[in-house]
C-alpha cells in the first residue's frame, strides 16, 4: 500500500513539475516574440541602421542618472548608485527626494553624487531644492530602483536611437530582461477634469507604458514639463506628457536587468503599494483630475463627495472659478446634480406637483439630453398653487429646512421667493424650484434675476399639455413647446448655437 502511495505522490509531481515547466516555456516564448516584434517594428522605423553590438565605449558626456522613484524603508539605491559609478566614475547621479530620507541613504560620498530633498526648509537655500539646478547634460536617464544597465556602451546607444526617432516621440522606455513594457493609451482631458487609460495590443508608440523601466529623453523636454519629478514616475510624467501630445517608443534590445527584487515581504509590499496609491491620488488632485477611468475597471473619483463640500465656491457674477481656469463642470460635480435631480423628479412626480424644466436645464435637455457641461444647478418651475402637495415645500414654506430620508435638504432659498433642494447638508449642490402662477395667460413669478436673460416671463399655453424630454438619465416634464419657449428667453438659434457663459474667457 505504502509503495502505491509512493508511485502516485511521485507521478503527481512530475506531471506538477511538467506543468511549471510549460508555464515557463511559454511565458518565455512570449517574452521573445515580443522582442523579436519590437526589432522588427523599430528596425523599419530608423532612418540609419543602429548596431548595438558596435557600441563599447561611452564617448560623450551628455547624460545625467536619475533617481526618482523609490522607498526609503527598502531601496536597491546605494547599491545602484555604486553600479552607475562603476562604469561612469565622473558622471553625476542625481537622488530625488520628496522629503529627507530615513533611515539615510548610504550614498557614495562623491562630488557628483547629489542627494536632493524637495521639502522647503528656512535653514536652505532654494536652490538646494531644485533638482533641476545638478542636471547640466543633454539627456537624462530615469533609472527604476535596483537596475542595472549591462554595458557602458549601451548609454551611447540609447542617446542614438531616440535621436532617430520622430519629432513627436520625446521618451524611450528600455525593456528589462524577461520584462517587456506594455503599451497604454492615456487621454488627459483638462477642460473635463478627466483622465482615460486604455491597454493596447501594437508594440511601437505609446502615449505611456504600464510599468517601471529605465526611460531616457531629452532634458531640455523633461523640464519642459509642469512638475517632472513628481512621484510615482513614470506615471505622473507620463500625464503631463500627454498634454504635450508626446509619444514614447520602446526600445528594441534589452539593455538592463533587475539584480534585486525588492518588496518580497508581504507587509513591507503592501506598504509600498499603499504608498504609490496614495502618491498617485495626490497627483491627481494636484494636477485637477477628478475622474479617472479604465477600460473594464469601475470609475474612480477625486472630487468632491456628499460628505465634502463641493468643488467650487460662492458663484460670483453667474460666473463660476473654474470657467476662468478654461474647464467645465467637474464631473463629480455634475454626478451629484443628476442623482440630486432625479430625486426631486420622482419625489414631485409622487406628489403630484407639476413641474418643468427651466432655462439652462431645459436647454441641455434639448441639446444633449443632460446638464450643460458647464452649468452648476439645475432649475425647474412648479405651479405655485402645487406647493401644497408637497409637504416638504410647505414646511420650507413655513420657514425651516428639511433633510429628507435620504438625506437631501429642502429649503427656501435666501435669495427670493423659491426653493432649493441641495445634495447634502455639506455639499451644497442643488436644484432651484420656482413657483410660477398664471396671471391674464401669463406665467410669472415673485422674484427676477436681472443678471440672468432667461429669467422672463412667458405665455401658459407653452407648458400646456406638459411633455416628457429626457434629461439626466430619465423621462421629465418639460414644456410643449419647449423650442418657442428657449427661443423667447434666450433667442432664435440658441439650441443650435452653443456660447459659453464668457466665451473670451472659456474657449
Amino acid at each position: 500500500m505504502k509503495c502505491v502511495r509512493c508511485t502516485c505522490g511521485l507521478r503527481l509531481t512530475i506531471v506538477i513539475a511538467v506543468i511549471i515547466n510549460l508555464v515557463i516555456l511559454l511565458y518565455l516564448a512570449h517574452m521573445q516574440h515580443r522582442l523579436a516584434t519590437l526589432n522588427t517594428l523599430h528596425s523599419t522605423r530608423e532612418n540609419t541602421e543602429l548596431h548595438v553590438d558596435s557600441y563599447q565605449e561611452m564617448t560623450s558626456d551628455s547624460v545625467t542618472f536619475i533617481f526618482g522613484e523609490y522607498e526609503d524603508f527598502e531601496n536597491d539605491i546605494a547599491n545602484s548608485t555604486l553600479s552607475i559609478l562603476s562604469m561612469f566614475p565622473d558622471k553625476d547621479v542625481v537622488v530625488v527626494s520628496d522629503s529627507l530620507p530615513y533611515p539615510p541613504l548610504k550614498l557614495p560620498k562623491k562630488h557628483n553624487v547629489h542627494l536632493v530633498t524637495m521639502v522647503i526648509s528656512p535653514e536652505k537655500q532654494l536652490l538646494d531644492s531644485r533638482p533641476e539646478n545638478y542636471i547640466k547634460t543633454e539627456y537624462i536617464l530615469l533609472m527604476p530602483d535596483g537596475v542595472r544597465l549591462k554595458n557602458k556602451g549601451h548609454v551611447e546607444y540609447m542617446m542614438d536611437y531616440l535621436r532617430h526617432q520622430k519629432s513627436n516621440v520625446k521618451m524611450v522606455a528600455w525593456p528589462l530582461a524577461g520584462d517587456v513594457p506594455v503599451c497604454v493609451d492615456l487621454k488627459m482631458n483638462l477642460k473635463q477634469w478627466t483622465l482615460q487609460y486604455s491597454a493596447v495590443q501594437r508594440l511601437d508608440v505609446c502615449d505611456a507604458v504600464n510599468g517601471d523601466y529605465p526611460l531616457i529623453m531629452r532634458r531640455r523636454d523633461f523640464l519642459t514639463l509642469s512638475s517632472p519629478f513628481s512621484r510615482p514616475l513614470p506615471a505622473a510624467l507620463f500625464i503631463q506628457s500627454s498634454l504635450h501630445r508626446w509619444k514614447v517608443v520602446i526600445g528594441n534590445k534589452t539593455l538592463f536587468q533587475r539584480t534585486k527584487m525588492l518588496f518580497t515581504d508581504s507587509h513591507n509590499r503592501w506598504k509600498h503599494q499603499t504608498r504609490k496609491q496614495t502618491r498617485l491620488r495626490d497627483t491627481y488632485r494636484r494636477f485637477g483630475v477628478k475622474l479617472v477611468q479604465r477600460a473594464e475597471q469601475p470609475d474612480e473619483w477625486f472630487g468632491c463627495q456628499r460628505e465634502t463640500a463641493r468643488c467650487f465656491g460662492t458663484v460670483v457674477n453667474d460666473m463660476p472659478d473654474y470657467i476662468y481656469q478654461r474647464r467645465w463642470t467637474p464631473p463629480c460635480c455634475l454626478r451629484a446634480l443628476r442623482v440630486t435631480a432625479r430625486h426631486v423628479f420622482l419625489t414631485l412626480q409622487t406628489q403630484g406637483v407639476r413641474y418643468w424644466l427651466e432655462g439652462g436645464s431645459l436647454l441641455g435637455a434639448a441639446r444633449s439630453g443632460d446638464i450643460i457641461p458647464w452649468d452648476y444647478d439645475v432649475d425647474i418651475g412648479i405651479y405655485k398653487d402645487d406647493i401644497t402637495r408637497s409637504s416638504q415645500l410647505m414646511e420650507c414654506q413655513q420657514g425651516g429646512a428639511v433633510e429628507d430620508s435620504d438625506g437631501f435638504v429642502w429649503e427656501k432659498a435666501r435669495e427670493g421667493d423659491f426653493f432649493r433642494v441641495q445634495y447634502s447638508q455639506t455639499n451644497h449642490l442643488h436644484v432651484d424650484i420656482f413657483p410660477f402662477y398664471s396671471r391674464d395667460g401669463t406665467m410669472t413669478k415673485d422674484t427676477w434675476f436681472k443678471t440672468h436673460r432667461q429669467d422672463t416671463e412667458f405665455p401658459e399655453h407653452y407648458l400646456k399639455p406638459l411633455m416628457k424630454i429626457m434629461f439626466v438619465g430619465m423621462n421629465v416634464s418639460a414644456p410643449n413647446h419647449w423650442r418657442d419657449f428657449l427661443e423667447l428667453k434666450f433667442g432664435k438659434g440658441v439650441i443650435e448655437s452653443r456660447r459659453y457663459p464668457d466665451a473670451s474667457d472659456a474657449q
